[in-house]
Parts: structure tokens; C-alpha cells; sequence
């Protein structure tokens, strides 16, 4: 059965206010970061392709790659599919990305069917494709799918907001996060929101971008 899905700046905010009224932490967080982002995006091969090639590298990479990617008709899966691994180099792909962005276009992944999948399906339909893994179909359900009840706790930023929100000793390791977060739903992918959030206005205060 497929949940909640956020589609407009007022799923979030509903979201949002849910977990202020439950939760003392996140309202204090809530108060501090205010709106929170939509971060919806477009589904299907593109999402998850863009999400390769940013893996281990920084945004401005990411971007310029991409740019090369979409100008040679790259972004799309029929055309990925049958690169040769030349042009592939030649955009700025390193090996391993360009047999990840292969094994995807040629994956044959139902991206209309995935809307309708529960959540659990989603993520292991991504993550039986080689270079997908776990953070990345979380991220693809929360943000493509705007899935509202997904989370990411092997997510470091998450865990490091997390240790500083809720005066841990330490970043939570992704087992205990993920039982953590179960306080959290039916709207984790918006308590994602407000943890990332945080961490961006703690960091900010310490003078770290």
C-alpha cells in the first residue's frame, strides 16, 4: 500500500507541525530553520542517473558533468544504453560510473510501476541495480516519489544533526537511527527535511559551509 505522498509546500508544513506537537526536539528545530524546502524532483531515469553522478564528488563536478551528459543525449536511457564506454570517458564519467549508469539504462526498471509500489518495494527494486545503493533509493523515494514516511539513517549529515538536536554522545549508528526514526512517522521524509535543516544552521553558526 502506498502512502502519504508530498506533493506541495503544504504537505511539508503539515509535516512539519505534526512533529513539533510530538516532539519538543524537532519544534525546537522547526522554530529555528522555518520553511522547509519542498525538494520535489522529477521521477524516472534521469533522477537516478543524476544521483550516480553525483556520488564522491563535489556539486560543482556533478553539475558540469552533467551538462556534458545532457548535451550528448546522455540522460536519457535509450541513448545511455548503447554507449560505448569512449563516450562515456569522454564526458567525465570514471569507470565505475559509467558501468553503473550502463547497468541502470539497461536495467528495464518500471518507473511508472515503482509509483505504485509500497515503499519497501521501491527500495529493493533500486537497489538490486548495481551502483544503487540504499541512500540513494531512499533519497529517489523521498524526493522523486515524495514519499512521506522514507528515511535515509545512513545518511551522515542526518546523523550528525541528530547527535547535535538530541545532545547524543555520539552520531547514532544507522540500526539505533533507524529505530529512532520510527518515533517520526508517518512523516520521517519531512523529520529528514527539518534534520537537514538543522545541520545546515548549526554548521552556518560554526562558521563551516
Amino acid at each position: 500500500m502506498v502512502g502519504r505522498i508530498i506533493q506541495t509546500d503544504a504537505c511539508v508544513s503539515e509535516g512539519a507541525a505534526w512533529l513539533a506537537a510530538r516532539d519538543a526536539r524537532m519544534a525546537q528545530a522547526v522554530a529555528l530553520c522555518g520553511p522547509l524546502p519542498l525538494r520535489r524532483q522529477a521521477d524516472g531515469f534521469g533522477a537516478l542517473l543524476s544521483a550516480i553522478v553525483s556520488q564522491q564528488v563535489s556539486v560543482a563536478s556533478a553539475n558540469a558533468i552533467w551538462a556534458r551528459l545532457e548535451a550528448a543525449g546522455l540522460t536519457e536511457a535509450a541513448v545511455m544504453a548503447q554507449a560505448s564506454d569512449e563516450s562515456l570517458r569522454v564526458v567525465g564519467l570514471s569507470r565505475q560510473k559509467a558501468r553503473y549508469g550502463l547497468a541502470l539504462a539497461r536495467a528495464g526498471i518500471d518507473f511508472e510501476g515503482l509509483r505504485c509500489l509500497p515503499d519497501d518495494q521501491v527500495i529493493a527494486a533500486l537497489v538490486a541495480v548495481p551502483g544503487i545503493g540504499a541512500w540513494t533509493a531512499e533519497i529517489y523515494a523521498m524526493f522523486a516519489l515524495g514519499r512521506a514516511d522514507v528515511f535515509a539513517p545512513g545518511d551522515l549529515a542526518l546523523q550528525e544533526a541528530a547527535r547535535l538536536l538530541y545532545g547524543l554522545e555520539a552520531r547514532p549508528t544507522e540500526k539505533a537511527f533507524r529505530a529512532m526514526a520510527e518515533a517520526w512517522s508517518p512523516w520521517r521524509s519531512v523529520a529528514a527535511r527539518v534534520l537537514w535543516a538543522y545541520y545546515r544552521a548549526a554548521k552556518e553558526r560554526e562558521g563551516i559551509r
